[in-house]
């Protein structure tokens, strides 16, 4: 079996897989002084596309005195090319379809964020799957995670990271009652591991764990343990507009903007599509 296929299994069976050495050495400095300058025109409010304590999803508010996240590290805006650069990478894509079982050809651009730490906050963000309500049936719940959405989101640490946390095979199975009691409203836990099967996962610089973004899970924000993730995902056209509903709310009319295309290189604007 072959080191893909391999890691496509692991990725089917658990809902994760985690992967070494995807950042090549020649750009691991590149976007670490890249990820720096963006995070502090973020947190000093010059770069207005921010993630904000208090909310865990789309809109955000930017009144917000403390940031978790920053959006759309690709804006041309941004000034910082390496990233692009980066989400069209050789290693990357080789992964990325190997998980997707498609060709570069069908590859369709998404999102493109970074999570950081908070200043002055500590806090979780709530159990959830993306793309299915916490208040789903057990029906429906089984329903949507039974759809194939084509695509794969991924986490790659410029520092170490600790923040994620996963029950393992949970996109393959609806949640037992205990684990929808700890699911069903919009409060964070207190304790991740309260959750029946919760494990935490911990990548190292230029470690990625991929995962399927249905899997349940939650993550801890600590203002003390400086992070820098690059927090991406990628879709194949199979899916058609089955995924746009998740990614658009994220607000992504520049993309399809000539001076957002001009800023790709050749495969990325085959995976651009406007």
């Amino acid at each position: 079996m072959s080191t893909h296929s391999r890691l496509k299994e692991q990725y089917d069976q658990n809902g994760y897989v985690v992967i070494p050495s995807l950042i090549p050495p020649n750009l691991f400095s590149e976007l670490e002084a890249a990820a720096e300058r963006v995070i502090n025109k973020t947190r000093s409010g010059e770069w207005p596309h921010q993630r904000t304590v208090g909310r865990q999803f789309p809109p955000f508010d930017n009144d917000s005195p403390d940031s978790w996240g920053v959006q759309h590290v690709m804006h041309p805006d941004l000034g910082e090319p390496v990233f692009a650069k980066w989400y069209t990478s050789d290693e990357l894509i080789k992964v990325v379809t190997a998980l997707l079982e498609c060709g570069e050809d069908e590859l369709q651009m998404e999102l493109f964020n970074m999570l950081i730490n908070p200043t002055s906050h500590r806090f979780a963000l709530r159990w959830h799957r993306d793309d299915v309500r916490e208040d789903a049936t057990e029906e429906e719940e089984q329903k949507a995670l039974d759809v194939w959405h084509y695509g794969v989101q991924w986490n790659t640490a410029l520092y170490e990271d600790s923040c994620l946390f996963v029950v393992p095979g949970s996109h393959k199975s609806a949640r037992t009652p205990e684990q929808r009691a700890r699911s069903s409203t919009l409060d964070p836990p207190t304790d991740p591991f309260d959750m029946p099967g919760a494990i935490q996962v911990t990548i190292k610089p230029g470690e990625t764990v991929f995962y399927n973004s249905n899997i349940l899970h939650c993550a801890t924000y600590n203002p003390d343990a400086k992070r820098a993730t690059l927090h991406a995902c990628m879709g194949s056209i199979k899916s058609g507009s089955s995924r746009a509903r998740n990614i658009l709310q994220h607000g992504l009319n520049w993309m399809i903007e000539p001076s957002f295309r001009e800023t790709l290189d050749d495969r990325g604007r085959l995976c651009w599509r406007g």
